[in-house]
């Protein structure tokens, strides 16, 4: 019988609790963030996570912490990591895993705030990449964890899952918005159009104009948006924002599909 293990349950069986319900946290924001198109949050989410991942690797290894958190460097602790004895710590503890982590960390630090204006905004390419090196980082965290457990199907399905690519389902060209979700209703069509530009103000038409994109009729989009009713503010220029309520139905909407 599969073993019903969560993530969590198979990383702490190496590291410290605390330390990886903090890198889960930050690493689904850091997701949820990515299959959003909100690239510098994902970006944030993933330097988060690393400082977590680190703090669980110094643990693991007989380390300890600094009282304050504001204390921990990211640099100091992959140097003293590197510096263990081979015999005691196998590489991916000692060597990979830090590694990968400074290399992201420095993408998220150093990059996006600090781009030219007149460069490509770098950030949805740091956000693919620090992406993909922190699920690989929390696949050999599992792969480490669970080496020599009498049943590792459910960790290596686990492992696979983290190391496939992850796509947004969010995406803009020149202006035009795509949900890449199937079946997508015009009603959440119209709320999540208003939810991504948010709090910036939407006309009817660009609203109506989005659903329609999205595979419905020009009839159905009027409806849409006729029915938003209490879950938007309307203003004199006939522009409407998401209230409260709306964006709580967006955030449901978003928790529904799993993204």
């Amino acid at each position: 019988m599969p073993s019903e293990r969560t993530l969590d349950q198979f990383l702490k069986d190496s590291f410290a609790g605390v330390h990886v319900d903090r890198a889960l946290k930050h690493f689904n924001g850091m997701i949820a963030a990515f299959q959003q198109g909100a690239w510098e949050q994902a970006i944030a989410k993933a330097a988060k996570f690393v400082e977590a991942v680190l703090k669980s690797l110094v643990l693991r290894t007989g380390g300890t912490l600094p009282t304050s958190s504001r204390e921990f460097k990211v640099d100091r602790a992959i140097n003293e990591l590197g510096q263990l004895a081979q015999v005691s710590f196998p590489d991916s503890v000692r060597l990979t895993i830090p590694r990968a982590c400074r290399f992201a960390y420095d993408v998220a630090c150093n990059r996006g705030a600090r781009h030219d204006p007149d460069e490509i905004d770098p950030n949805e390419m740091d956000a693919n990449v620090v992406t993909a090196i922190s699920s690989w980082i929390l696949a050999e965290m599992i792969r480490y964890s669970q080496k020599g457990a009498l049943d590792s199907s459910a960790a290596s399905e686990l492992v696979r899952g983290l190391t496939e690519r992850k796509y947004p389902f969010v995406e803009e060209i020149e202006g035009r918005v795509y949900f890449h979700i199937d079946g997508i209703s015009a009603p959440d069509a119209a709320i999540l159009t208003l939810w991504h530009r948010h709090p910036a103000r939407r006309t009817k038409e660009q609203i109506i104009a989005s659903v329609i994109r999205h595979g419905h009729n020009r009839k159905n989009a009027q409806m849409a948006v006729a029915r938003l009713g209490r879950l938007v503010d309307v203003d004199e220029h006939e522009t409407l924002r998401l209230l409260q309520p709306g964006l709580r139905r967006a955030d449901e909407l978003v928790k529904s599909l799993g993204i």
